[in-house]
């Protein structure tokens, strides 16, 4: 007596059931995990007294909150978001503002892997982009960045979130360039994506005379934050003018430059110079740093390779910034998930720069309130620099390897490279167009291009 196979669509959900569960069981061990370890949440109680001193009309920047005395350094937009904090208790307030989180790290992963593998989006394959997603959200929230955004209760995940939501829409989606424009209103640094996307689109508009995603998106972004800064302006002139004049400028109010966890340039020229400011040294490797990764991401762009120029443009940000806490380096998920799917036969490599984010080992050199980053020797310099030579050695790695790849085309150096006349939602998921949606074939090393085995 033969026994018949299970129906086609029982037998695909069973996967899917599996990842949910070790995604759930991972999470329900961090959360138990995170309440052993007592966080204080802190940054979510600061969250909660912007709101509270908006509703009672007093100065947003005159503010201290907590214990630790700290101050509100987000612009006013940032205060009328939190308002949804104090209409519950503390406790609930904390718990609602965990669950958020963890539903955010798996709307990160699902974004990431959309940005990376644009065929996942396809109705045939969201069954395994949802698999994806659960599995690797499930090892994800045991990195350094993300058990601290959740340590904290900060908002990293969700301005990451928020950017690439633009940045995964689909051609000609006008609501593209909403969530950048909000996230800059509420965090500046993503304003760099606008910069990414306005080069990036006027580039190609000078070439094609023509609207195109980048240069939509671009403009959908500026006109979002300006808007809204305009309309906090109105609403809030005294705090507006506040901070567009001063606190944006007062870096101190944020923490000191030289701190273990501020994983900038700044940082690292901090604790190597023994100084809490670094000056015009920071300037210059900033401008410098920022100047050539942003080629680096503009090129990519135009080549149709989406997922670097936006994982470069985010990492550029964070370093060039003046304090990027460890925290905010949430942006280490869309990076593993873009080196697993182009490193396979190099697998060192993401496995490499999974355990940088992974190890905790900025926090492994003396860091108590007595400042000692100030006098750190050489060995303690580079575990407290473990975030921006990480993504300094991945720059420098995509470079070569696009630097090789040109050297080997006919013609070497001075050949022309491809012009890039896939567009920004065309180019990365053309290439993979060879094999059913979700299934990957053989792979490069970092920056080459994917190339997917044809049926």
């Amino acid at each position: 007596m033969s026994v018949s196979a299970p129906p086609p669509t029982r037998a695909r959900r069973r996967p899917l059931a599996v990842a949910a569960a070790v995604c759930l069981l991972s999470f329900t061990a961090f959360w138990v995990a995170q309440r052993l370890a007592h966080v204080n949440m802190l940054d979510v109680m600061v969250y909660r007294a912007e709101a509270e001193t908006l509703r009672a009309g007093e100065d947003l920047y005159a503010m201290r909150a907590t214990s630790a005395n700290l101050a509100m350094t987000y612009p006013p937009f940032a205060a009328v978001l939190f308002l949804p904090l104090t209409l519950v208790g503390v406790p609930l307030m904390r718990t609602l503002t965990t669950a958020g989180n963890l539903l955010l790290v798996v709307a990160l992963v699902r974004l990431s892997l959309q940005l990376v593998r644009p065929a996942l989006a396809r109705p045939a394959a969201r069954a395994e982009l949802w698999r994806l997603t659960l599995l690797v959200a499930a090892v994800v929230v045991w990195s350094e960045p993300v058990w601290t955004t959740l340590r904290y209760g900060q908002i990293n995940l969700l301005i990451a979130a928020a950017v690439l939501w633009d940045l995964t829409r689909r051609e000609g989606s006008r609501w593209a360039g909403l969530g950048i424009g909000l996230a800059t209103a509420v965090k500046l640094t993503p304003g760099l994506f606008v910069v990414l996307l306005l080069v990036a689109g006027l580039l190609l508009w000078r070439r094609d005379r023509a609207m195109n995603q980048w240069l939509r998106t671009a403009l959908t972004a500026t006109g979002t934050f300006l808007g809204t800064t305009l309309v906090m302006a109105v609403a809030l002139p005294a705090d507006s003018r506040r901070f567009w004049t001063g606190t944006l400028f007062e870096t101190g109010r944020v923490g000191h430059a030289e701190e273990t966890a501020n994983q900038s340039i700044s940082g690292v020229l901090a604790r190597l110079m023994h100084t809490d400011a670094p000056g015009l040294w920071w300037a210059a490797v900033a401008a410098l740093l920022g100047g050539a990764a942003m080629i680096l991401a503009v090129r990519a762009a135009l080549r149709g390779d989406k997922a670097v120029a936006v994982t470069v443009t985010a990492f550029t940000a964070l370093m060039i910034s003046p304090i990027s806490w460890s925290h905010h380096w949430v942006w280490c998920v869309p990076l593993l998930i873009l080196l697993y799917d182009r490193c396979t036969r190099a697998w060192t490599v993401t496995g490499a720069v999974a355990l940088a984010f992974a190890s905790f080992a900025l926090w492994w050199v003396p860091h108590d309130p007595g400042r000692p980053e100030l006098d750190q020797n050489a060995g303690q310099m580079l575990l407290s620099a473990v975030y921006p030579l990480t993504a300094l050695a991945v720059f420098a790695a995509y470079a070569l390897t696009r630097w090789r790849a040109r050297e080997s085309r006919p013609g070497g150096r001075g050949a022309a490279e491809p012009d890039g006349h896939e567009d920004l939602e065309r180019g990365a998921e053309g290439r993979r167009d060879g094999s059913r949606a979700g299934v990957v074939g053989p792979r490069v090393p970092v920056g080459g291009r994917q190339a997917v085995a044809k049926e």
